[in-house]
C-alpha cells in the first residue's frame, strides 16, 4: 500500500525546523512547503489559517490528517514512524517505565514549558526600543525593557542556562546516551538559548552539545531545506 506522503507547512525561521531534523533523521519523504514572515510583523502569513485554525507554525499533513504543534508532530511521527524506520544513530523510541522516557518527556515539556516563553520575552523586549516611536518617548522603552530583562527575564534565563549545562555535563544526550525526541524538541530552545543568553556561549558542556547536534548530516540537510532557525532580533 501507498504511503500518503507528508507535507510540511514551514514558517521561516521558526520551530518547525526541529520537524524537518526529525524526518530527515528518519529518513522519511516529505514535501517542503515555506511560508515568508510579514517583513514588518515578523508574523506567520494568513495563508497558514488555511491549514490549521490557529495559522501557526509548524504544522503537518499526512494524507487528510493534520497535526500541529511542534511537539505533538514529533510524538506523531515517532509513534507512526520510528519503530520502524529508527536509524542505529538516529533518535529512538524510548520506553514506558525506564528513565530515559522520564528523562525525555520532561525535556519535551521544558524546552517550551520552562524555557521558550523566557527567550520569546528576550527577544520582544530586545525588539521594543528598535521600534518606531516618538523620539521622546524611545529613551523610557529602553529603560523600562532593560528594567524588566534585567530583574525577571534574565535570571531566569539563567537558571534555566546552569541546570542545562550540569544535565549536559553528565549526559551525551537529553534522555541519556542516545539521540532522542528529546534532543529535537530541545534543539530550537537551545539555538535560540546560544543566541539570546549571554551565559549560554561560555558553557562547554552546551557549546559541545550544539557543535554535535549541529554536526549531524540529518540536521544540516535540515537546515539547508529549511533556512535559518533563529529570527534575529
Amino acid at each position: 500500500m501507498l504511503r500518503s506522503m507528508i507535507t510540511v507547512h514551514h514558517l521561516e525561521t521558526s520551530r518547525s525546523q526541529r520537524v524537518l531534523w526529525l524526518l530527515e533523521e528518519l529518513g522519511l519523504p516529505y514535501e517542503l512547503k515555506v511560508y515568508q514572515r510579514d517583513p514588518k510583523t515578523r508574523l506567520a502569513p494568513a495563508a497558514l489559517k488555511q491549514i490549521h485554525p490557529m495559522g501557526k507554525s509548524p504544522v503537518i499533513t499526512d494524507g487528510d490528517l493534520v497535526v500541529a504543534e511542534s511537539g505533538a508532530i514529533l510524538e506523531y511521527l515517532m509513534e507512526r514512524y520510528g519503530q520502524q524506520l529508527a536509524q542505529a544513530d538516529g533518535p529512538v523510541p524510548t520506553q514506558p517505565g525506564t528513565p530515559e522516557h522520564l528523562q525525555c518527556r520532561y525535556w519535551m515539556h521544558f524546552a517550551e514549558g520552562s524555557l521558550m516563553n523566557w527567550l520569546v520575552m528576550k527577544l520582544v523586549f530586545m525588539t521594543i526600543p528598535k521600534q518606531p516611536m516618538p523620539f521622546f518617548v524611545r529613551p523610557i522603552a529602553r529603560a523600562l525593557c532593560k528594567q524588566v530583562q534585567q530583574r525577571l527575564i534574565d535570571p531566569n534565563v539563567a537558571g534555566a542556562t546552569a541546570f542545562i549545562e550540569s544535565h549536559l555535563s553528565q549526559h551525551a544526550w537529553f534522555a541519556g546516551e542516545r539521540l532522542t525526541l528529546a534532543d529535537v524538541q530541545m534543539s530550537f530552545a537551545v539555538s535560540a538559548l546560544m543566541s539570546r543568553g549571554e551565559q549560554a556561549a561560555s558553557c562547554p558542556a552546551i557549546a559541545a552539545y550544539v557543535r554535535k547536534m549541529e554536526a549531524r548530516p540529518a540536521y544540516q540537510r535540515a537546515l539547508a531545506k529549511g533556512g535559518p532557525v533563529i529570527m534575529s532580533a
